[in-house]
């Protein structure tokens, strides 16, 4: 088959490589859409250590049965699916309480680390756990389908954050996450929405995406940003914050941005470290929590996104072929203004490039 192969850090090459064979319990997927996640820009380059080659990245992905391991049989041949990205044990004390994300024995497709090697979608085949793996509407297009795993993410962090009705929440980031986060707080209820980030087309984008009474954004950072949200709370700080970037300056705006008592979600993740004003957070008893993964959303992900009330057409910038995966990488590795969702798809055999935009006005 033919594969898009991470062969050193840096360095994508189009591979042909044997198909998978799905074992007991599995399913092989023909692949019609992938995701490039910023974990794997993130990875690719050899920072991260989870993307150690040679490797087959991509966990964001929708495709079509191919064929069934023994014993898999919840799925025909044919059907239309997508699969979450963690592969979870289901025998450990968290996936007995449900915590799936938090297994002991986790692994996530389209990784190779110190603990476990899994390859992933950037080809035309895929074998993935028959447990993760979900049925399709008929209605919703691959490229789309290959987003409900952000969408996941997104609300997994929404329902960790308490807030009580007629609260106000900020979300710092509008990334790709940041705008999920900012669209999965509407649909689950939220009407005071404060979205900030330092790029104003971004948050063009949000206020496009958003109910249009329930979200304001906010061109600002650091203590320009504390204070309009203290303008925006009556001096208060917001109920709650999402940080959906992951970085020094943005944890700390959340921890100042926040009411006494309220609640911080970190969701970024791009720097492992960061500095925690500790004093503040303890002496205005502010509750620190972490967002990692999914943990049984993509049921609710792919209603929503079928009924139209997560918007995910608008976040994706183009749809390419395989053979173009390397260029893109390298785009959005060197942080091109612009760029949101590249979804690859194997099914292309010449390479071309094709906008998935809806119309956001």
């Amino acid at each position: 088959m033919k594969a898009l192969l991470l062969d050193a850090p840096g360095s994508l090459v189009v591979a042909e490589t044997d198909a998978p064979v799905p074992d007991a319990g599995e399913v092989l997927i023909r692949v019609a859409a992938c995701g490039i996640c910023g974990s794997d820009v993130h990875g690719y380059d050899g920072s991260s250590g989870r993307r150690i080659p040679p490797l087959v990245m991509g966990h964001e992905a929708a495709g079509v049965v191919a064929a069934c391991g023994t014993g898999a049989n919840r799925f025909a041949v044919g059907e239309r699916v997508t699969f979450d990205s963690t592969v979870y044990c289901g025998e450990c004390f968290f996936c007995g309480r449900g915590e799936i994300n938090l297994c002991d024995r986790r692994e996530v497709v389209g990784v190779s680390c110190q603990e476990f090697r899994r390859n992933g979608a950037f080809a035309e085949f895929v074998v993935v756990p028959e447990r993760i793996v979900h049925t399709l509407p008929d209605s919703m297009e691959f490229a789309d389908a290959a987003m409900l795993e952000a969408v996941a993410v997104a609300l997994h962090a929404v329902h960790l954050t308490p807030m009580a009705p007629g609260a106000t929440v900020l979300v710092i980031g509008a990334g790709m996450i940041g705008l999920l986060i900012a669209q999965s707080l509407a649909a689950t209820g939220c009407t005071k929405i404060l979205v900030a980030d330092v790029d104003e087309t971004r948050l063009q984008l949000a206020r496009n995406l958003g109910v249009e009474s329930a979200i304001q954004t906010l061109l600002a950072s650091g203590e320009e940003l504390v204070k309009a949200v203290q303008a925006a709370t009556e001096g208060r700080g917001a109920d709650a914050v999402l940080e959906a970037v992951g970085r020094d300056e943005t944890v700390i705006a959340a921890i100042d941005a926040v009411k006494k008592g309220g609640t911080v979600t970190l969701v970024g993740n791009i720097t492992p470290t960061v500095t925690l004003p500790l004093q503040k957070v303890v002496s205005r008893q502010i509750r620190l929590q972490g967002s990692c993964a999914s943990s049984g959303e993509y049921p609710e992900a792919i209603a929503l996104v079928s009924e139209g009330r997560i918007r995910v057409k608008p976040l994706i910038t183009a749809v390419a072929a395989l053979e173009d995966g390397a260029k893109w990488f390298k785009r959005l590795h060197g942080r091109e203004p612009g760029l949101m969702k590249i979804v690859l798809d194997p099914r292309i055999s010449a390479p071309r490039i094709s906008a998935q935009k809806e119309t956001v006005e």
